[in-house]
Parts: structure tokens; C-alpha cells; sequence
């Protein structure tokens, strides 16, 4: 169970040929694919929702803390991308560090939240597109506007649509995404740009008095839906003051997931021990400043507490009087949607094709296109089925289990970089994280405590997950492993 696979085992089975996949991206490709997937919905609605009910406008202070966090994650994430460069992000990184129980366990987790990752976004770009349609004139019967819209069934056969286009683009090939994610993030950083210069002539400097409001204490929760650490320790969290900019920052902090999906891209990079490093921290540095810039100019357009929280930066336009604003931002956001989701749909079937190739899941879905180089059949599989969750689900309770998923990921990545420094001291690594074991332990700490803050019934969900995937394990991925495969050989040699 706690067999490792070395580095020098997981390069080699990359050069297999029809479990080869083709190499032809960039740095710029990767940080590219990083902002496209880290922009999303969080920066559009989730930066007034927190100024007015967590920070008012210290929220972007909330941001530089969230920031942080994530640095600290990427930094870890950069040298295993570095020195691994295979399919699989996390998982690949465990099985060379903690062993194969781990990288199962953590596999499992990462198929889990990408599917129901790519599903949420895939429902939210459906609302966004069925609001635009909306103001041309344009109705979707309810019937196919999903089960949040229908009275009785629904289908969202915007979102089921969607996913189909995408799973169709990933199979094509991957510069094919780089290029559609490209001309995707120029639209999308273009509205973000839009906002922050023309919010920025609307500014009153009286809107952000007091910068840090006094603090209020939030009422306490009850059962499940309470915080596992109100429920373990008593704490209780507060809205605004200083210690509201930490408790905004567990929330805005899911803003910022997906950079973790870049790592998944590691093998079909040209150069990943140079790019790999550049990608992932490149494009958190440019989201880190998008949001921060955004959050200071819509709390200067609008006081805090006036602000809208379903859609605040369309509104904030709309208190100055410049309402044309509010559709370019819902254009912005309908369009931004599409990256994230395919990013998304994209680190799930590199996963499930790396656990695939180990023979932890069956092999027939490492085998890789003959003239694309990509997986396609996992990304098939996995397409058509999200496609099917996003058309019939209503998922919004889900959508927790998506932050507590990257979250586990960031544990396991900081604690790998520790073993395998011990493990391994002989490897070459072209990014080395900075004062280890301080910063994986810093990871590893703020990450348990943002876990810490999700509703205990999120837990109990993860849980349930987690042991139907240990049970798999025990029935096929550890009777099928290859490195036990391979080990029985070498013994009968």
C-alpha cells in the first residue's frame, strides 16, 4: 500500500508509445491556461458579496491574504511540476513522495472535485448566457433551463451542451485549447481591465471610511451546517474587524482555485522544469493583482454596505449611472465561464489517464489518440458523464466539495515535498521551494484551517467519497497496480 513509484519509473512510462502524450506547450500556454481557469464567477460576484457581508473594503486585503495562501501551495506544486513532469498534478507527485494508498486516495479526490468543478461552472455559464438572452428578448423554456429554473423536470441543455463542444476541443488536441483558451482570456482579462479603469473615475475616497469596520459576531451555527471548528473548539467566527479580513479571506480564497490544474499539464509541456515554475506562479501573480485591483475600485464606487451580491460590479455601474457596463461584465463573465470549465474538464482526464496508466484504473483508458496524442477516451467518458450531471443536477450543495478537495490536494503536495527532500536528496530539481520544511508546513497549516472553516456536513460528504474510493482500491487498483505487476516478475525472474 505504501509502495512508492520512483521519478525515474514515472518519466519513462511517458515515452511509451501509445501512452505518449505530445508535447507542445509553453510557458505562456500555461500561465495562460492558469488565468483562464482561476477568473471566473469569484471575481465577477464573490468580491462584493464579501466587502458587504465580511470586510467592507479591507476585503482586498482578504484577497493579499488569500494570496498568500496560495503561494505558499504553489510553491510546493512548482518544484514537484518541476522535477515530475507527468500527467496527474497531486496525484502523480503522492505516488513518488507517500506512497500508492496516498496517490489513490488523493487521485480520487482530484476526479471528484474537477467533475463536479467542470459541472458547477458548466450550470453557472448557463445562467450567465440564459440572462443575456434574456435582455435581447430571447426565452429558454423552462423545461430546458435546468432543475433550479423547471417546475417539475428540467434539463439544462445549455450547460449539457457545453461540456459536449469542450470534451470535443480536448480530443482535437492540446494546443488547439491553448489557442481557444487564449483568445478566451483576452476577452476575459479585457472586461476586467474595463472595470478597473472606468470604475477607477467613479471612485469616492469617503466610500472607504472605516477601511476596516468594527467587528460584528456572526451568529452561531447549528448541526451540520455549522463550521467543523465552531463545532470542535467553539470558535466563532467574525464579520469585519480585523480578524473578518481572515475569515473573508477562507471565502475568497476559492476564487483563486484551479492554478493547481496547470500541474496536470506537466507532461505535455516543451520544457517543464522552466515552465512549469513560471506557469503556476505567473499566472496566481496576475490574478492575485486583478483581484485586489477590482476589490478596491468596486468598494470605492459604492459604499460596502449598499453593494449588490448576486452580480455587485454590474450594479456598482448602474449607482453612477453607467449602466452599459453591467452587460459588458455579464458578457465578460458568460465568456470567461468557458475556460474555466474545459481547464477544469481538461485536469480531470489527465488525472484519471495517470492513474490509468499505473493500472490503478483499467488500462484501456491510457491509451492515447494515434494522430492527437490525447487521451481521449477517458476524455469521452468523463465528458459525456459531467455533460449528464450538469443537464439533470441541481449541484450548488456539491459545490463545497470542490474546495475541499484542492484543499486536501495542497496537504498532500507540501507534505510530499518534505519526504521526497529526505527521500530523495539526489534529484535534480530546477525549482527548489524556497526554506523548506518552513513553507510546506505553513501550506500545510493554512490549508487545514481553511478546511476547518467548511460546514461540517461537507466533511461527511468527503468522507463518504473517500471510503467508496478506498474500497475500489482494495477491489481493483491494488490487484491491478503495475508496480506490483511488475514486481511479481522481477521475482519470478
Amino acid at each position: 500500500m505504501f509502495r512508492t513509484k520512483t521519478v525515474e519509473q514515472s518519466i519513462k512510462d511517458t515515452e511509451e508509445p501509445e501512452h505518449r502524450l505530445r508535447k507542445s506547450l509553453s510557458a505562456v500556454d500555461l500561465t495562460v491556461f492558469g488565468v483562464g481557469v482561476i477568473i471566473g464567477t469569484g471575481i465577477f460576484v464573490l468580491t462584493g458579496k464579501v466587502a458587504k457581508e465580511t470586510a467592507g473594503p479591507a476585503t482586498a486585503l482578504a484577497f493579499v491574504a488569500a494570496g498568500i495562501v496560495c503561494a505558499l501551495a504553489a510553491l510546493c506544486y512548482a518544484e514537484f511540476a518541476s522535477t515530475v513532469p507527468v500527467a496527474g498534478s497531486a496525484y502523480t507527485f503522492s505516488y513518488a513522495s507517500l506512497g500508492e494508498l496516498v496517490a489513490w486516495t488523493i487521485g480520487w479526490d482530484l476526479i471528484l472535485e474537477f467533475a463536479l468543478g467542470t459541472a458547477v461552472v458548466a450550470v453557472g455559464w448557463s445562467g450567465y448566457v440564459r440572462s443575456l438572452m434574456d435582455n435581447i428578448g430571447w426565452t429558454m423554456p423552462e423545461a430546458l433551463s435546468g432543475p433550479d429554473v423547471a417546475e417539475g423536470f428540467g434539463f439544462d441543455i445549455l450547460a449539457f451542451v457545453l461540456v459536449l463542444a469542450l470534451t470535443v476541443i480536448l480530443v482535437f488536441g492540446m494546443k488547439l485549447s491553448a489557442r481557444v483558451t487564449a483568445i478566451v482570456v483576452i476577452i476575459k482579462v479585457t472586461v476586467v481591465l474595463i472595470v478597473i479603469i472606468a470604475g477607477s473615475f467613479f471612485i469616492d475616497a469617503d466610500n472607504y471610511k472605516p477601511f476596516i469596520p468594527d467587528a460584528v459576531k456572526q451568529p452561531a451555527g447549528a448541526g451540520l451546517d455549522a463550521p467543523l471548528v465552531q463545532l470542535m473548539f467553539g470558535y466563532e467566527p467574525t464579520n469585519f474587524g480585523v480578524m473578518g479580513i481572515f475569515t473573508a479571506a477562507s471565502v475568497v480564497f476559492f476564487a483563486f482555485i484551479g492554478f493547481d490544474v496547470v500541474a496536470t499539464a506537466a507532461e505535455e509541456t516543451k520544457v517543464p522544469q522552466r515552465d512549469m515554475p513560471r506557469g503556476i506562479l505567473g499566472s496566481l501573480l496576475i490574478c492575485t493583482v486583478l483581484y485586489v485591483a477590482v476589490s478596491i475600485v468596486v468598494t470605492g464606487m459604492q459604499h460596502y454596505s449598499e453593494l449588490s451580491v448576486s452580480a455587485p460590479l454590474a450594479d456598482a455601474f448602474k449607482s453612477v449611472g453607467h449602466p452599459f457596463y453591467g452587460g459588458v461584465i455579464s458578457f465578460g463573465a458568460a465568456v470567461g465561464l468557458t475556460t474555466v470549465c474545459m481547464i477544469l474538464l481538461l485536469g480531470q482526464t489527465r488525472v484519471f489517464f495517470a492513474m490509468s496508466r499505473d493500472g490503478l484504473l483499467p488500462r484501456f483508458f491510457s491509451v492515447t489518440h494515434p494522430r492527437f496524442r490525447t487521451p481521449y477516451r477517458p476524455t469521452i467518458l468523463l465528458g459525456v458523464l459531467i455533460a449528464i450531471i450538469a443537464g439533470f443536477t441541481s449541484i450548488n450543495e456539491l459545490a463545497t466539495l470542490v474546495n475541499i478537495g484542492t484543499l486536501f490536494a495542497f496537504v498532500v503536495v507540501a507534505l510530499g515535498v518534505i519526504v521526497l527532500r529526505r527521500t530523495r536528496p539526489d534529484l535534480h530539481r530546477a525549482f527548489r521551494t524556497p526554506w523548506v520544511p518552513l513553507v510546506p508546513i505553513l501550506s500545510v497549516a493554512a490549508s487545514v484551517w481553511l478546511m476547518l472553516n467548511l460546514p461540517a456536513e461537507t466533511w461527511v460528504r468527503f468522507g463518504v467519497w473517500m471510503a467508496i474510493g478506498i474500497a475500489f482500491y482494495f477491489l481493483y487498483g491494488r490487484k491491478h497496480s503495475r508496480l506490483k505487476t511488475n514486481g511479481e516478475r522481477k521475482t519470478v525472474s
